[in-house]
């Protein structure tokens, strides 16, 4: 099956933000890594890849409980993700994906809605979104970390996709780069691909239940 293929006949595409629409998950990352060794724990970046897609309390949390025994409190993850976010800033401006601007234009050019659905709540990419994808991501059809209980690979992230969308789940599609996006894309009942922008192996995304896998330079 070919991307067109499987968005001739929806009306919708919900799409997640770090490694598709920008090249920010190296940085984010890094940043991380480095965040988290200012705590006392080395974790190496690559293992961050794994985490895309949860908030950032959740992604903490995580390490926490495995590392400590610990659940941080939301001031405490707060404080600890504003860190993360002005390291991640301080690595200087990430481009767009390759290809993410020519994907968005063949979704619209079809006719679909397009909605952001992401698991983060860094203002500095958010705040790119409409020059960067004019008319794509208006603020009232996006869900970031701010708009949930329960992220990614829980499906309420794009369940709420779906409301803003104004569509049914048979209706849609998600694009994703990250296995936790996929789980959480099939269990709202949604066709998933997955665009392995990344160094995710296929068999990832595969075991995540993804519909339609696409290499990075699909779009390119």
């Amino acid at each position: 099956m070919t991307f067109d293929e499987a968005i001739r006949g929806k009306k919708a595409a919900l799409i997640d933000m770090d490694g598709v629409l920008y090249d920010s998950m190296p940085r984010h990352c890094r940043a991380w890594s480095a965040t988290m060794r200012a705590e006392g724990i080395d974790v190496a970046p690559e293992e961050f890849f794994l985490y895309e897609g949860m908030t950032g309390s959740a992604t903490i949390n995580t390490i926490m409980q495995r590392e400590r025994g610990i659940t941080l409190t939301r001031e405490q993850c707060r404080s600890i993700y504003n860190r993360k976010s002005d390291t991640f800033l301080s690595y200087g401006e990430v481009e767009m994906m390759p290809g993410a601007l020519a994907m968005v234009r063949r979704l619209q050019e079809a006719g679909m809605v397009t909605v952001l659905v992401t698991g983060s709540s860094q203002a500095a990419l958010l705040d790119r979104l409409e020059r960067e994808y004019p008319d794509a991501f208006p603020p009232h059809r996006r869900v970031t970390a701010l708009d949930v209980v329960n992220g990614k690979p829980a499906p309420e992230p794009y369940l709420k996709g779906l409301e803003k969308a104004g569509v049914s789940a048979g209706e849609a599609v998600v694009i994703e780069n990250a296995p936790l996006g996929v789980q959480a894309g099939k269990a709202a009942g949604i066709f998933t691909i997955a665009w392995m922008t990344g160094p995710i192996p296929a068999a990832e995304f595969e075991k995540a239940g993804a519909d339609l896998l696409l290499p990075r330079d699909y779009f390119c």
